[in-house]
C-alpha cells in the first residue's frame, strides 16, 4: 500500500504504539481487500460490549488504554448489552455488568464519546455527501452509504478502534465510485405504510440478493419515505442480504435518476413488489406454540418519532399480565421522550423502556428466555426477526399496531 509521509511517521511510533499497531492492523486488513491506500476519515462508530467482546475483548481494552491509546478523530459507541437500571430485573449476571462498566470507563479515558446507540445517524452525528467514515453496525452503515451518500464499510469492532486511533482506514468497498452504482432495479407498487412493511420490503429483496456489493435501485414509490422507513428498510437489507448500500430515486443523493443511480448501465435485472407481495411475508411466519407473551421494538433502537407512536398506540391501555412488552432506544431519545410524556405513556402501560441497548445482544438472553419461558418473538422489526434466531426464538413480524395489540390481549394472530 502507499503510505503518506504521515502514516510512515505512524508506523515509525510517531503517534505512540497503539496507534503504530493499529496502523500495522489496517495493512493487513488493506493487503486483504486490495486497497491502494488510506482515506482519512472524520468519524468512526464501533461496537464495544462485554456480550460482544468477552474477557479477551476487555483484556485487549485494558492494554490499549495503557498504551495511551487516543482517538485521533470523534468515535462513539454502539448498543451495550445491560441497562444498569434493569440488570437485575432482567437476570442479568452481575459479575459481567461490572465487566460492562469498566469497558465504558476504558473507552472514555482514551477519549471515545459512549453513546451507546444504534442510530446514531439519527440523534449523533450526521455525515454529509461524500464523507468517509468508519462506522460498524450493519444498520448504521447501510445509512450512512445510501441516505447520506457518506462512504464506509462494515466494520469489525477491532477495525473501528484502528481507525479511531489512526483516522484513516484502508480504500476499498463503499469508499470507491466502483461499487456505489446500482446493479438492478426495484419498482414499489405496495403501500408500505408501516414500518414492518418497509422491513418486508428488505426481506424480499436481501434474501434474495446476498451479496455485500449488490445495490438495489428503488424507485416508483408514490411519497418520499421518511427517515425511520428508510432506517427500517436498510437495517433489513443489511440483515438478509448483507447489503452495505441501496439507493432510492429522488430521495438518496447519489440517485436523481435509475439511470445516474445505474452508472449508464442499460442492461439489468428489474424486480416489482406489489401489495400481496408484503402481505405473504406476514402470512409465512409460523405462530409456533401460540405464544404471545414477549413483544420487542428493537433493533434498530427506536427515534423521537417511534416513541411517540408507540406511546399513542398504547395509550390507555395495559400491556397482557405475563406479557413482556420492551422498548430499547438511547438516552437522548429517552430523556426526550420523558419530557415529553411518551416515556410515561408506555410505563404506564407495562412497557419496559431499555436505555442504551439493543434486545438481541442483551447479556444473558439465552437463559432468560429459558427462565421466563418464551417460545415466540414478536416485532415490528424485520432486522431482530431474523438475527435473533441464534437465541431459538420462534420469530414473527407484525407490524407496529398489531404488536401493541398482541401485547395488550396476549393473543397472538
Amino acid at each position: 500500500m502507499e503510505l503518506t509521509p504521515e502514516e510512515q511517521s505512524i508506523l515509525g511510533g510517531g503517534r505512540g504504539e497503539a496507534a503504530k499497531r493499529a496502523l500495522e492492523y489496517q495493512l493487513e486488513v488493506g493487503r486483504f481487500w486490495g486497497a491502494r491506500r488510506f482515506v482519512p476519515v472524520t468519524n468512526v462508530h464501533m461496537m464495544g460490549d462485554i456480550e460482544v467482546m468477552g474477557d479477551a475483548g476487555l483484556e485487549f481494552l485494558r492494554n490499549e488504554a495503557r498504551q495511551s491509546a487516543r482517538c485521533a478523530v470523534p468515535t462513539t459507541t454502539n448498543a451495550r448489552c445491560i441497562d444498569f437500571a434493569h440488570c437485575e430485573r432482567m437476570g442479568q449476571d452481575a459479575g459481567e455488568a461490572v465487566k460492562e462498566r469498566e469497558i465504558i470507563a476504558t473507552l472514555r479515558r482514551m477519549d471515545v464519546a459512549t453513546t451507546d446507540t444504534c442510530i446514531n445517524y439519527q440523534t449523533v452525528y450526521q455525515p454529509h455527501l461524500g464523507e468517509h467514515v468508519a462506522w460498524g453496525d450493519t444498520g448504521t452503515v447501510i445509512y450512512a452509504n445510501s441516505v447520506f451518500g457518506a462512504r464506509s464499510n462494515f466494520e469489525a469492532g477491532p477495525a473501528a478502534l484502528a481507525a479511531a486511533l489512526t483516522g484513516r482506514t484502508p480504500e476499498y468497498g463503499f469508499h470507491l465510485d466502483a461499487h456505489r452504482k446500482g446493479t438492478f432495479t426495484v419498482e414499489l407498487k405496495a403501500k408500505l405504510d408501516d414500518l414492518a412493511d418497509w422491513g418486508a420490503v428488505g426481506k424480499l429483496v436481501g434474501e434474495s440478493h446476498q451479496n455485500y456489493y449488490a445495490v438495489p435501485v428503488f424507485h416508483g414509490y408514490h411519497r418520499t419515505p421518511g427517515a425511520d422507513e428508510l432506517k427500517h428498510l436498510g437495517a433489513a437489507l443489511a440483515s438478509y442480504g448483507s447489503m452495505g448500500m441501496f439507493h432510492f430515486v429522488g430521495v438518496t443523493p447519489e440517485a436523481p435518476s435509475i439511470e445516474q443511480a445505474m452508472g449508464g448501465v442499460s442492461s439489468f435485472e428489474r424486480l416489482s413488489i406489489e401489495e400481496k407481495d408484503i402481505e405473504n411475508i406476514f402470512h409465512n411466519y409460523k405462530l409456533g406454540d401460540g405464544d404471545a407473551r414477549l413483544v420487542v421494538f428493537s433493533g434498530p433502537q427506536q427515534s423521537l418519532f417511534e416513541m411517540k407512536n408507540l406511546s399513542f398506540l398504547f395509550e390507555n391501555r395495559k400491556t397482557k399480565p405475563g406479557t413482556t412488552c420492551i422498548v430499547t432506544t438511547n438516552s437522548a431519545v429517552l430523556q426526550q421522550s420523558r419530557d415529553l410524556g411518551y416515556a410515561k405513556a408506555l410505563e404506564d402501560a407495562g412497557v419496559t423502556i431499555l436505555e442504551g441497548v439493543c434486545f438481541y445482544i442483551l447479556q444473558n438472553l439465552s437463559p432468560m428466555r429459558e427462565k421466563n419461558r418464551w417460545t415466540n418473538m414478536v416485532s415490528n422489526s424485520a432486522k431482530i426477526v431474523n438475527i435473533i434466531g441464534a437465541h431459538r426464538f420462534n420469530t414473527i413480524l407484525r407490524r407496529t399496531a398489531d404488536c401493541v395489540d398482541i401485547a395488550c390481549s396476549g393473543i397472538l394472530k
